[in-house]
């Protein structure tokens, strides 16, 4: 699926850059506390620390500022979750359990950024809406892979559609930990409500198990 290219005015590639992180900041701000369409391009300009006119030097519409929004989460959980992977030699369940325990940390890190993402994508442009579904997807398969891993190993019976549904589980649980965190956050630290989500997968994939 093809990026989307947001115009600019401006040449120089690390202006755009660090013009858009600033905005993608203050955009979020305001999104996670008036949402997407309550929101107007001239306070997130305020917010970003610069005039209306500059902000229109980097993005052509609104839609363009909520589409680097996404992109930019989907990014950072993405490359955070792979560095936490790449700096450890475990295998196996171990590497599983890492694995949920990396990405529930990392959706701790950025919740606000990933409240927004899930409340306001839905205002995506057409355009822009597949290639940001598509970032999930991808996001969905670097799980997939760690448990295919231990079904090759011998050390877990799932089924292809299994697999499937067990990464989408672990990511979609990853994510309650921000929009529900108003009730969850008050229960649990980041650490308990890992150790009890990853006790919880693991009994139910041995239930599945002994049932066959």
């Amino acid at each position: 699926m093809k990026k989307k290219k947001v115009p600019s005015m401006v040449k120089d590639q690390q202006l755009i850059k660090k013009r858009r992180e600033q905005m993608i900041k203050g955009a979020v701000t305001l999104f996670k506390q008036k949402g997407f369409h309550r929101t107007t391009t001239r306070e997130i300009a305020k917010e970003s620390g610069f005039s209306i006119g500059t902000l229109y030097e980097y993005i052509g519409s609104k839609e363009d500022v909520l589409y680097l929004v996404c992109d930019s989460i989907y990014e950072q959980v993405r490359d955070r979750l792979q560095q936490y992977l790449q700096t450890t030699e475990q295998a196996g369940m171990d590497r599983l359990k890492l694995a949920i325990a990396s990405f529930f940390k990392v959706v701790d890190e950025m919740q606000d950024e990933v409240l927004v993402m899930y409340q306001e994508a839905k205002s995506l442009p057409k355009e822009a809406l597949p290639y940001v579904l598509e970032k999930d997807i991808e996001m969905t398969e670097m799980m997939e892979q760690i448990i295919n891993d231990c079904v090759e190993q011998g050390l877990l019976e799932l089924s292809a559609q299994e697999v499937k549904l067990v990464a989408n589980n672990i990511i979609i649980q990853g994510h309650m930990w921000t929009f529900r965190r108003w009730i969850l956050q008050k229960l649990y630290t980041i650490e308990e409500y890992t150790e009890l989500q990853i006790e919880q997968l693991l009994q139910g994939i041995d239930m599945d198990k002994s049932k066959s």
